[in-house]
């Protein structure tokens, strides 16, 4: 007997490439797991779990275009998989998750905590629990379905971060933060003298900012428009962003015009 067929055929779904890499890296791991795809959107996830069906789905919630909820609304419901949630979501929306027992992992999450995950994921298929997580799942949609109907803005801006430091987590106003970085798998949020890790994509977070607020001048940075003392361009014919603690930060080309605009008009709403 082929001992492949015998494995836990795995999908992972995450429109950043990093987040795949780390996933699929612990995954391979696991002798018992198979990872038979990996997708960068909801419509390409859509696509292959209809064709191939997984028994076990690593699945983001906010992706651009077609977002982890409406992947799983899209599915028929005999023929979804058992599903661990990555998500960054805050403490609030993990609720609904715990609610209806389904498993998560929160970014930033550890290797201990991925394994603790693996292993209930593992658990469920063993147990032959597909069909009760299904009408969990189907509750959770229909919760979820519900919120976003009562609220005529999808959703509203993020307005402070939540960072672990070992046993504690602490809260950061996004006003406070004065510019952020991408670094690697993290960004890297500039707090006054300090910076703090945050395990979150820059597309993921960019979304969740309030532009009139915070504006990405380059693929890596994002800054605080109050934080802007000037712009100006060197003898190479680069734009520069100096913020007032002094940081110059490279502009690129393609999101002068938007930065130019803001500081014309000023930060009005």
């Amino acid at each position: 007997m082929d001992t492949e067929t015998q494995k836990i055929k795995t999908l992972i779904v995450d429109d950043e490439p990093l987040a795949r890499l780390t996933l699929s890296n612990l995954l391979r791991e696991d002798p018992e797991v198979l990872i038979v795809g990996e997708c960068g959107s909801g419509t390409e996830a859509l696509k292959f779990i209809r064709q191939q069906t997984p028994d076990l789905l690593f699945l983001d919630i906010q992706m651009p275009g077609m977002n982890g909820f409406e992947v799983l609304a899209r599915l028929e419901p005999g023929s979804i998989p058992a599903i661990v949630f990555v998500t960054a979501f805050d403490q609030y929306a993990l609720q609904a998750f715990e609610v209806h027992a389904l498993d998560y992992l929160l970014k930033p999450f550890t290797d201990k905590r991925f394994k603790e995950t693996l292993r209930q994921a593992k658990s469920h298929l063993e147990l032959k629990e597909i069909n009760r997580l299904s009408q969990s799942l189907l509750a959770l949609l229909k919760d979820h379905a519900g919120m976003e109907t009562a609220r005529p803005e999808r959703k509203s801006h993020l307005t402070r971060f939540m960072i672990r430091l070992g046993g504690r987590v602490i809260f950061i106003n996004t006003s406070d933060v004065d510019w952020i970085t991408a670094d690697n798998y993290y960004v890297k949020l500039h707090v006054g003298g300090k910076t703090h890790l945050l395990r979150v994509s820059m597309n993921e977070l960019e979304e969740k900012l309030d532009p009139k607020k915070f504006l990405r001048i380059h693929r890596s940075t994002i800054i605080n428009f109050d934080r802007v003392k000037e712009l100006h361009q060197n003898p190479n014919g680069e734009y520069i962003v100096v913020l007032k603690n002094g940081t110059e930060l490279k502009l690129s080309r393609s999101r002068r015009e938007r930065l130019e605009a803001l500081l014309m008009n000023g930060n009005d709403d």
